[in-house]
């Protein structure tokens, strides 16, 4: 029988279980519980005001506490606060996002398939790639090829082609069609930073794959991420998007981008797609879609690709593929009423704004005894920390620097992402306004320097 009268934080060490966490971990240390938030502004149950420089989880692009949206959704909800896609319906919201999304996009991109979030979203993309090589008369293109610190979820499948260890320990994952190849790390790169020789690094090893796999005639589709998110906000050079487009396109092989991080303003332009000019043959998107207001991703597709699979059906076949709640008319309400803020409400703009201050307080922490390279674009980066700036040297695992980082940096009133690899990462809301970009460095400077004061942080020094 359930005890009563407990705090929640005893309720949720005793009952819930969160994402990407050691379940003993989390119950020896306890949960931090939020209580409300405004503008680029936290509080949790203690009465602590936090920056939030990581936007909840790179979601919450417009800021917390934006009334329209909130208006928007309660009025969805009491006209119709449910309405399925199967069985030939619909609702206005879902018509109208979809409309919406294909205007935004990149050219090549015709139609949408709403998910949940990221994750659905790839694994929507899977299967429909499958069927699409089917359809069209080439079954025998199975194999996927994704980067080495790449993120693309963590459902069953995404997983496999997601690159971090945390997602394939014990869940015998990466599947034998998932493969992977280098990231494309600048900083990190067996042939050194220059753009020229990291993109023909990185075409070397795609077209080596493909190879290994069999040739093209095995190899259906390769996943991206424009700047890989998770796996430390690698940013590859420019080029490099554009020319592993075209070599796919070569291969007769489809190019996912999973923006499902870089969409909707965070690095610059609505997609970052466009930094480039690129055109894939599929999209995956969630996060700013609505900005964490309510769950919802989408996959977006070619003609090309649509047509493959529609073309293939005979009479009343159908393509057997839903969830309940794809294009749920709260959620699309509340994506409508996001992407009119960032188109008309100004926010998008601010951000591009804000991208040059970004820019400027990454900079001014490169010289920091503890950082070895700052980088990013737009309002997304990261602060890499090593113990030696000319070789490059990581921090040994166990000073266990992230635990750390991300405590003192919640102690001086900011919340980031710190990465195991001894990265922060940052994707402040593109509502930021000057002074609180400011007061976010201000305040990362100061977590590095009371890092720098621990013996044993000074000691592995070179």
């Amino acid at each position: 029988m359930l005890k009563r009268n407990r705090s929640l934080l005893d309720i949720d060490r005793d009952h819930l279980i969160h994402p990407v966490t050691s379940f003993h971990g989390h119950e020896a240390r306890g949960a931090t519980l939020l209580e409300s938030g405004k503008g680029m502004w936290l509080k949790d149950m203690d009465g602590n005001e936090l920056l939030d420089a990581f936007a909840g989880l790179w979601c919450v692009n417009v800021g917390y506490g934006q009334e329209s949206i909130v208006e928007v959704a309660a009025e969805q909800m009491r006209r119709l606060p449910y309405a399925t896609g199967y069985f030939h319906f619909g609702s206005e919201p879902a018509v109208k996002l979809a409309e919406k999304l294909v205007e935004l996009a990149p050219s090549s991109l015709t139609r949408v398939y709403f998910t949940l979030g990221g994750s659905d979203a790839v694994d929507s993309a899977v299967r429909y790639i499958t069927h699409y090589w089917n359809a069209v008369g080439k079954p025998t293109k199975k194999h996927c090829i994704a980067l080495e610190r790449g993120y693309h979820g963590s459902s069953s499948t995404g997983a496999g082609l997601t690159a971090l260890a945390n997602f394939h320990r014990l869940f015998d994952l990466p599947r034998p069609w998932q493969h992977h190849i280098p990231s494309p790390y600048p900083y990190r790169s067996e042939v050194g930073g220059e753009p020229e020789a990291v993109i023909a690094r990185s075409l070397a090893q795609l077209h080596a794959k493909v190879e290994e796999l069999g040739g093209p005639d095995n190899v259906a589709a390769f996943f991206c991420e424009p700047i890989q998110g998770s796996g430390g906000v690698i940013v590859p050079p420019k080029g490099w998007l554009k020319a592993m487009r075209e070599a796919c396109r070569e291969l007769d092989i489809l190019f996912l981008a999973d923006e499902v991080i870089t969409g909707f303003g965070r690095t610059g332009p609505m997609f970052a797609c466009e930094y480039e000019g690129v055109e894939p043959d599929l999209m995956t998107v969630a996060k700013g879609l609505t900005a964490g207001y309510a769950p919802m991703g989408a996959l977006l597709m070619s003609e090309k690709v649509y047509q493959g699979i529609a073309s293939a059906a005979k009479g009343a076949d159908v393509v057997g593929h839903g969830f309940t709640y794809s294009g749920h008319p709260v959620s699309a309400a509340v994506g409508l009423e996001v992407i009119r803020l960032y188109t008309e409400g100004g926010i998008l703009a601010n951000g591009q704004a804000r991208g040059a201050d970004f820019a400027a307080g990454l900079e001014s922490l490169a010289d920091h005894p503890l950082v070895g390279e700052v980088r990013g674009r737009g309002v997304l980066g990261a602060i890499e920390l090593v113990s030696d700036k000319a070789a490059r040297t990581r921090f040994d695992a166990s000073l266990k620097l992230p635990d750390r980082l991300f405590k003192q940096g919640y102690a001086n009133g900011v919340i980031f992402r710190a990465f195991g690899d001894n990265i922060i990462g940052l994707a402040p809301a593109l509502c930021c306004n000057a002074a609180e970009m400011a007061l976010i460095f201000q305040r990362i400077r100061k977590t590095l320097d009371d890092l720098l004061e621990a013996p044993d942080v000074r000691a592995a020094l070179a």
